[in-house]
């Protein structure tokens, strides 16, 4: 971690006239209305459910405290692992972890972290500088998949480490042969190959992966892919392990275009990494007590999102016409100064309404390029970053950015269907950001799902939804509002962000949805 199928199916027309730009100043003014078409007649590309995952790194207290507290903790827990955390992500039914980084992950040994005497203490020389126990190894992973019921996204280390530890950790985990290694899984208390759905080779490997040039690591992929083989019988045709190559920062467009143009062997899909929240390093904005200005500057930065994914998938586009190596966007999210009085190397900030409004935005981007991007991972799950879970001791707290995961987890594997709407504009301090952002899918399940983000802090939005192909009568679900655009859940108050029922009806053929500023609501159309 460092600080289409289908030609996209949204089209967006920005309709605002002078005397609606009058009124956007009143404070009394009448609620904008954005009328909304629905095309259920039309579809797009899958949704994959892996743009939803989520990532877990040796950080902080993501691990330690916020995944495994011990067999002997007070905290209530199965084989160490908190049952809190677990119930709360099988909730959002989290479809992949990545493991164990981020730049911890190039140098990070495997071996230290397995069996079952004391293990090898050593230093987390990029995350505050702290004692690294160990304790949470491979198999500890692998048991915590197990119990949330996920898939590992395993990160293998390039920048310190050679194809053989890659190779020998894959047949540790893999391997259903009576081997060394495979019989010492067994002896640590596994009998069964484990699944490895992905593997990360190398980690932002033009940076703390090993300051590479886009050359030399295309050159070290193309090694270390050759040797990363997965033994696991069940692990074959569609069930296969993927293989993720480390990818771009930010607009770092020659790497993708180096990469994409060199490669060999298994690409199965390229990393972008990019984090919103400030637009030169170090990060500088606070995760709370902010004001309009400041929200207005982290969710431009956010929709830069929409430039990066269309640069990097048109360079792909041309050396992977048929869209077969997935764009992953495997670290994004908001990046703000530590909160006060922590260790500025463990990255803990708190998570307020604008990342639940940052987080769905987006989502709604990697949908419109569902064709490329199949994988995201939020950064990070628990205690770090924009966070889905907040701990302390034995406290637990869901942020505003789980419940929007959970808003959206009928979208999961769903199916885009085309949308037209008027995004309408929201203006403030020079910096006018779309008032609206709209998608829309059918689920697994048959029905017709709809995400409605208004993006304006200070006014309700009205949607005149016209629906095709579907005599909608109604719509149900959630939204997810708050009292200020800085509202946070705390230990004393863990829900004062938190969704509630939403209805709507139709009215002389169209569906009319009012939903409230800085919100995300989700229905399904009945």
């Amino acid at each position: 971690m460092h600080h289409r199928a289908m030609s996209r199916t949204k089209s967006v027309v920005i309709s605002l006239s002078a005397m609606s730009l009058l009124a956007f100043g009143w404070a009394h003014a009448a609620t904008p209305t954005s009328k909304l078409t629905v095309d259920t007649t039309k579809s797009g590309a899958v949704i994959d459910r892996h743009i939803f995952g989520q990532f877990a790194e040796h950080l902080g207290t993501g691990i330690y405290g916020g995944i495994w507290v011990g067999t002997d903790s007070k905290i209530p827990n199965t084989n160490g692992i908190r049952n809190d955390v677990v119930t709360a992500l099988k909730a959002i039914k989290v479809p992949n972890v990545r493991w164990p980084g981020g730049c911890f992950a190039d140098e990070y040994h495997w071996e230290k972290g397995i069996g079952k005497g004391k293990r090898p203490v050593t230093l987390n020389s990029n995350w505050g500088g702290v004692i690294e126990p160990n304790t949470f190894g491979t198999d500890e992973f692998m048991e915590f998949t197990r119990q949330v019921g996920t898939e590992a996204y395993v990160s293998a280390n390039v920048g310190s480490s050679t194809p053989q530890e890659t190779a020998e950790w894959l047949e540790y985990m893999t391997s259903e042969k009576e081997t060394s290694l495979a019989m010492a899984r067994r002896e640590n208390g596994h009998p069964a190959p484990y699944s490895v759905a992905f593997l990360g080779i190398g980690n932002e490997s033009w940076g703390c992966g090993g300051n590479m040039t886009p050359e030399h690591y295309t050159d070290e992929y193309r090694q270390f892919s050759t040797y990363a083989k997965n033994y696991n019988p069940a692990q074959t045709g569609d069930k296969r392990m993927k293989k993720i190559a480390s990818g771009a920062n930010v607009d770092d467009y020659k790497w993708t275009e180096v990469f994409m143009k060199n490669k060999s062997g298994d690409v199965d899909a390229l990393s972008l990494h990019y984090y919103s929240g400030f637009e030169a390093w170090p990060p500088y904005q606070p995760a709370s007590g902010f004001d309009e200005t400041e929200y207005a500057e982290v969710i431009k930065t956010a929709l830069r999102m929409e430039e990066l994914v269309s640069k990097h998938s048109a360079i792909m586009d041309k050396y992977d016409p048929q869209k077969k190596i997935a764009l992953a966007v495997d670290e994004w999210g908001a990046w703000y100064k530590g909160e006060p009085g922590t260790n500025p190397g463990f990255l803990y900030q708190q998570n307020s309404q604008r990342d639940a409004i940052l987080a769905a935005v987006s989502i709604n981007i990697f949908t419109r390029h569902a064709d490329r991007v199949r994988m995201a991972n939020i950064a990070q799950m628990i205690n770090v970053l924009q966070a889905m879970i907040l701990t302390d001791g034995d406290k637990m707290i869901l942020t505003p950015t789980y419940h929007v995961f959970k808003l959206y987890v009928p979208f999961q594997d769903a199916t885009v269907i085309p949308v037209t709407y008027e995004a309408g504009t929201y203006t403030h301090g020079g910096i006018t950001l779309p008032r609206a952002d709209i998608i829309a899918a059918r689920g697994k399940d048959g029905k017709v799902y709809l995400s409605i983000t208004n993006i304006d802090p200070t006014q309700p939005l009205e949607i005149d939804a016209s629906v095709l192909g579907l005599k909608a009568k109604s719509a149900t679900g959630e939204t997810l509002t708050a009292p200020k655009i800085d509202s946070i859940n705390t230990f004393d108050n863990p829900n004062v962000v938190t969704t509630k029922a939403f209805s709507a009806t139709a009215r002389n053929g169209s569906l009319i949805l009012k939903v409230a500023p800085e919100s995300v609501t989700v229905v399904s159309l009945d």
